[in-house]
């Protein structure tokens, strides 16, 4: 019977059934026509499973699918006939060659009628109503198209998955619920096309800016992070940059920044940080900071010689390379003298000053005050930071709208309070009027801050004379102390009530303010200086307890 070719479905089943029958007639290469026509009866249920699917014959990856398989079996029949003599007018290797490439595009054949039939596409009726819907039913689609077919059909999907994704954050979320991320990891993994590994880690790029679809991408661990250092390695130069883009996502979690690390992910960050393009140098910094976060990572820098890169763009990159490049120095020098001096000797604090100088906003400048405030941890260093004016840009930064950049300014000014000088310098360049502001925060970690501080900066005389005259000041310390206020080191604001509390004004107000309930139950507690305080405040204690009500 001739089946004509505009009926591709019964086309497609007639030609299965006559290879299935012409397979056990072969007299070359019988082993291989023998597992060629188990996948060809594999492939005639495939597709009478397909077939119930009342969408099938008219979907268009159906027909795509059928016009590919129905040139294969053309060609898989005519070379059967062919084995089906004893001489091989092509010769035994480039039949056997032949034999060999059927074999493989039926696997191909196979695997893509699998995607079809889980995919749930062919379940897609018209669709008409909300724009989700639609947009659903295109990802599930395009989903399906990326895991079928030819390289070349799979670029083209590609093209209009990142269409879909960069139109706008829903988007993504509903590719992402479709399946689309595992999809682009293992076309990612195992395609060798230039073009499609760069349009593939875009694609992840874009759901890894998405926040709530980062999850997604963390579950696929080490398969996504060996090929994003790949990328970082051999890619293009936009390849590595959206590498970079999705890394800043994975680099978050302790085992990601470990893999990334003892993959030579640092290294390969590193030369783009020296001899990238401005845009992929600071998002190359951004990946370093995360991982620097993490002190078990510390040693692969250090063996990269990280810090001269890492200064060097933070003299001359773009501001949020400089940011970031700041931003990891700031997090290796933790608790590392020696490093602290290699930046200081090497020009840091000269950069630090013309970054903090032209940065344009004060949350860009937080990371150079965290710097700051570790550099200030060392005297010798801290004298250099007083002689070239970081005081008054402190200062400046305490009356910031900026949460994070007032902590580390105060935390800062708590460093630099190591002698009467810079005490007093602190003090009357204006310190203590933000710092006191601070306290009445709402963030405990800005209350502790602002309290640490000024128990270093109330050693000096003259500061307390300041301080005074600030009229909640003495109340906003004592608020501190209440067991309400949680998650803040109750030392810091009894060291601030135990230098103010020789003044009889300032007792009264102490008292007034409740000050001996607190510290009661602080010295049961054994907080540090809560005991001497509380004896101290001498015979007002009566007038503590009768005095709130």
């Amino acid at each position: 019977m001739i089946i004509p070719e505009d009926d591709p479905v019964n086309l497609a089943n007639q030609l299965l059934q006559t290879l299935l029958e012409s397979t056990p007639n072969t007299q070359n290469f019988r082993g291989k026509w023998s597992l060629i026509g188990a996948k060809v009866a594999h492939l005639k249920t495939q597709l009478a499973d397909l077939s119930d699917f009342p969408s099938f014959p008219t979907n268009a990856l159906s027909l795509e699918l059928l016009r590919s398989l129905t040139q294969t079996l053309y060609e898989a029949i005519s070379l059967c006939k062919t084995c089906q003599t004893k001489n091989l007018p092509s010769g035994k290797l480039k039949t056997q060659n032949d034999v060999d490439s059927v074999s493989a595009r039926l696997d191909s054949h196979v695997s893509d009628a699998e995607v079809l039939i889980k995919s749930g596409v062919l379940q897609d009726g018209v669709v008409s109503g909300s724009k989700r819907e639609l947009v659903r039913v295109e990802a599930r689609n395009l989903v399906t198209r990326l895991q079928i077919g030819t390289a070349e059909s799979r670029n083209t999907a590609l093209d209009s998955v990142l269409s879909l994704l960069q139109e706008d954050d829903k988007n993504v979320l509903i590719a992402v619920a479709q399946g689309v991320v595992p999809v682009l990891v293992r076309l990612l993994d195992s395609s060798s096309s230039p073009e499609i590994k760069e349009k593939t880690v875009t694609a992840i790029a874009r759901v890894s800016t998405v926040d709530s679809s980062k999850h997604v991408l963390v579950a696929e661990g080490l398969l996504l992070l060996n090929n994003l250092l790949r990328v970082l390695e051999s890619g293009s130069g936009f390849a590595k940059e959206k590498a970079c883009v999705s890394l800043l996502a994975l680099s978050q979690s302790k085992e990601n920044a470990r893999a990334i690390g003892s993959r030579g992910g640092i290294s390969a960050l590193l030369e783009i940080c020296q001899a990238g393009t401005p845009s992929s140098q600071a998002v190359a910094a951004g990946v370093l900071r995360n991982l620097a976060a993490f002190p078990e990572i510390k040693e692969n820098f250090i063996e990269e010689s990280a810090v001269s890169t890492l200064l060097s763009l933070a003299a001359s990159g773009t501001t949020s390379a400089q940011e970031n490049s700041i931003g990891c120095l700031s997090n290796l020098v933790l608790d590392d003298v020696q490093l602290k001096l290699l930046i200081a000797r090497e020009g840091g604090i000269e950069s630090l000053k013309s970054f903090w100088d032209s940065a344009p906003t004060a949350r860009s400048l937080e990371a150079a005050v965290d710097l700051l405030k570790q550099l200030s941890s060392c005297p010798p260093i801290a004298e250099v930071i007083v002689s070239d004016g970081f005081i008054n840009r402190l200062v400046s930064v305490l009356n910031c709208a900026v949460l994070g950049a007032r902590i580390a300014a105060a935390r800062a000014v708590y460093e630099l309070g190591f002698n009467t000088k810079t005490r007093k310098e602190l003090g009357e360049c204006g310190s203590i009027p933000p710092l006191v502001r601070m306290m009445e925060g709402k963030a405990a970690e800005e209350k502790e801050a602002a309290a640490k501080a000024l128990s270093a900066l109330l050693v000096y005389a003259g500061n307390r004379r300041i301080f005074r005259k600030e009229e909640k000041g003495i109340v906003s310390a004592v608020q501190l102390l209440d067991p309400l206020v949680q998650n803040l080191d109750k030392k810091y604001p009894v060291a601030v009530l135990a230098l103010l509390v020789h003044s009889k004004t300032c007792r009264k107000q102490m008292i007034a303010a409740g000050a001996y309930l607190h510290l009661q139950k602080l010295a049961e507690i054994e907080v540090e200086g809560a005991k001497k305080v509380l004896e101290s405040l001498g015979r007002g204690k009566l007038w503590g307890v009768f005095a709130r009500p």
